[in-house]
């Protein structure tokens, strides 16, 4: 590591004297970004050929990917740089990323509140604490006073003790998201010596118990991919690591078998004599559930049994004293809520909220009841089912906006609820019995969105079907067709696109912008239909989808082809390389940010083994023949004219690895025909974003969004041509 490391240095020296010396000639005659070698490997799916010559990229430590992808990195910066307006817009953005308070995570531990909070003048989230609701948070850890030079550090999920005493913190560097466990001492603000490594993220694997002493978590021992054959252990706050009984998962059982992409994780609630192990298939939404006691499996004596199979369609469970609340697809697009006595397995569940028109999404245990979040098209709604058996009622929200977080707890009534709108600042807010009422945890905005409105339109599908698209504008914009235009879109795992406050929106929207999000099918917006139509063998829908919502952009008068650009992150990859590669005539410019680029190959990778059940398999062959047809990087055709793309990655992504992107970007490099760029900007600090730095996100998407202008050729800002 440390040889290739070396050699990592030296090339990048040397590349960044080569491209120093005579760039602005360079730049200005249209330079041709570091060319990929080629070395073609070919495969026969089931008698199909296909041919990868880029293949070596897969090996991200090789001398030869780090030398080629340093050289990428630094010819991006350079014709980045070089766009006149990107430093003024990059000033604005930073201005305006400083107009609010950014909380999240809110938990509660006992009567204290623990959240994440990245306030003006910071550049890291740091993990705050507050003792009631009239006094002032207290700083708990910053991590950038754990950082070292080279090695920079971001907190992850955390879960505080029952009693507020302790917080399981993740800790993770460079957005690597390889995340070590460590304890957090509240009343000192110490970390404990407790440090474990090679643990599954997530806040739902981490479970106190009532002692506030022990808790279980999720961990694969090793060796392996941290990802890979995972169990459920338990921990004793100072106890060595290495004494931690594994309690439940991979090879534990012989009568209870797991993929290696499979995890568990437990539900357990204050005064509850049961335990619930969920066990998920890596990202499927139809999961096992087992139940046993609590006193058995901390004495290593559990006889686990089912409570529900895949096929039950059970995809998310919240315990409150011996009652199980689960919500489920089965016979219900928009889900229903169910509730399971503990005390007497083997009854039906109780049907406790019936499907409707809305749909069901998530939900928080609290002392008084559940609190149920639904969603109408995106827009949140709240219900509150009573444990004492009333009937459930909705709870009034302030306006149409998104319930972006949800809390409860035992210890207190009602919940919080972190609400905003595409257009309306987040607001923490206290509900219950009565009406909402906002916190005042937040302070007001200072960024003036006040001639700034969205609005929902519908657009009919390739094949007739009704496809939602939010538009966000200054009010009374003018349909002239010159609007520089942002289409987003991502569809997958059922994901909503919900209402969603950016400030840094404003320098997009100021100029006369308008920023469109399509509500595609693979999303949640209608509820498990919706994500199935847009899923393995009808995943082309996606991309259909935004093709159409790009099309009607232009003939309702909003923008033209040369002021239309595409977005997709991660999943959305699919989206935004298939809608490109279908039409390229339709877009100016494109942004392909860490996404999914080559889905013959996704599989080969243990989070990609995990995305089986959502993008299928090559092993099947109509699942492959579905793949093939949409796969970004198999639809790139030579001597097609396709327009300006940026393609975005970070070295450290545990998510979509880097050499998808990377592979995606080389190809449309060489096979480009329009003479547009495409470039390929990486981030040497940073992985999938999570974790990521305010500063690392106003970079990015200040040279973004000037790549977009300059394809757009709007005033200010140089011809990306």
């Amino acid at each position: 590591m440390l040889l290739l490391a070396t050699i990592w240095r030296i090339a990048r020296l040397a590349i960044t004297l080569a491209l120093a010396f005579g760039a602005g000639a360079a730049l200005a005659s249209g330079d041709a970004p570091p060319p990929a070698k080629l070395v073609p490997v070919v495969d026969t799916y089931h008698g199909v050929a296909v041919t990868d010559p880029y293949r070596w990229m897969e090996d991200l430590q090789s001398a030869d990917f780090r030398t080629w992808i340093a050289a990428q990195a630094d010819y991006s910066r350079q014709r980045l740089d070089a766009l006149p307006g990107r430093a003024a817009l990059a000033e604005r953005m930073g201005g305006l990323s400083q107009a609010t308070v950014n909380v999240s995570g809110l938990a509660w531990g006992g009567r204290r509140l623990f959240y994440l909070a990245l306030e003006p003048g910071r550049n890291s989230a740091r993990l705050m604490v507050k003792e009631g609701e009239t006094s002032a948070p207290r700083v708990l850890l910053d991590p950038e006073t754990l950082s070292t030079p080279g090695q920079r550090q971001a907190i992850g999920d955390f879960t505080p003790s029952p009693d507020g005493r302790y917080v399981a913190i993740n800790l993770g560097a460079g957005g690597s998201e390889q995340w070590v466990l460590a304890v957090l001492d509240v009343k000192t603000g110490r970390l404990l010596d407790d440090r474990i490594d090679r643990v599954y993220g997530g806040w739902w694997t981490v479970s106190w118990l009532d002692d506030g002493e022990r808790f279980f978590y999720v961990r694969n021992p090793g060796p392996g991919d941290a990802l890979d054959n995972t169990r459920v252990f338990v921990h004793r706050v100072g106890r060595p690591v290495a004494q931690d009984p594994a309690v439940f998962g991979a090879g534990l059982r012989a009568d209870m078998p797991f993929e290696p992409a499979d995890y568990s994780y437990f539900l357990i609630a204050a005064g509850s004599r049961h335990v619930v192990a969920v066990t998920v298939p890596g990202v499927s939404n139809k999961r096992h559930f087992f139940t046993a006691t609590l006193a058995d499996v901390l004495a290593g004596t559990a006889q686990w049994r089912r409570l529900a199979s895949p096929a039950d369609q059970w995809f998310r469970g919240y315990l409150a004293g011996e009652h199980l609340y689960v919500l489920s697809h089965e016979g219900a697009p928009g889900n229903k809520l169910l509730k399971v006595d503990l005390s007497r397995l083997g009854a039906a569940p109780e049907l406790a909220v019936p499907p409707s028109t809305m749909t069901l999404e998530d939900a928080a245990p609290g002392r008084d009841g559940l609190y149920l979040k639904g969603t109408v098209v995106g827009v949140s709604r709240l219900v509150r089912v009573p444990f004492s058996g009333g009937a459930p009622h909705e709870v009034a929200l302030p306006f149409a906006g998104s319930i972006r977080e949800l809390t409860a707890s035992r210890a207190t009534p009602g919940a919080l609820v972190k609400f905003e709108g595409w257009t309306t600042p987040s607001r923490i807010l206290a509900v219950g019995a009565g009406a909402a009422r906002d916190t005042g945890l937040l302070p007001a905005t200072t960024a003036d969105f006040s001639q700034i409105e969205a609005e929902m339109v519908f657009v009919p599908g390739s094949d007739g079907v009704r496809i939602p698209m939010t538009l966000i504008h200054r009010k009374g914009l003018p349909r002239d067709g010159q609007r520089p235009t942002i289409l987003t879109a991502y569809g997958a795992y059922g994901a909503m696109r919900e209402p969603r406050f950016e400030p840094m929106n404003l320098a997009w929207l100021e100029r006369g912008g308008l920023i469109a999000v399509a509500h595609v099918r693979g999303g949640g917006e209608y509820g498990e239909e919706w994500h199935a139509a847009g899923r393995i063998l009808t995943k082309s829908n996606t991309i259909l989808d935004v093709v159409a919502c790009a099309q009607a952009l232009v003939n309702d008068g909003y923008t033209t082809p040369t002021k239309l650009a595409v977005h997709g992150t991660s999943a959305g990859g699919i989206a935004v390389g298939g809608a490109i590669t279908e039409r390229p005539d339709l877009f100016a410019a494109a942004h392909h940010e860490v996404g999914l680029a080559d889905l013959l190959r996704t599989e080969t990778t243990s989070n990609g083994r995990a995305n089986i059940s959502e993008f299928g398999t090559v092993k099947d062959r109509y699942q492959f023949l579905a793949m093939h047809a949409v796969s970004p990087l198999q639809r790139v055709v030579d001597g097609a004219r396709y327009p300006a793309v940026i393609v975005t990655t970070g070295i450290n992504d545990r998510r979509v690895s880097a050499w998808e992107p990377a592979k995606f970007a080389a190809r449309l490099q060489a096979a480009t025909g329009s003479g547009r760029p495409v470039l390929l900007r990486v981030d040497m600090d940073g992985g999938h974003g999570f974790g990521g730095t305010r500063s690392q996100r106003i970079e990015q998407m200040a040279d973004v969004w000037s790549f977009f202008l300059s394809a757009m050729r709007e005033p200010g800002f140089a011809d990306a041509r």
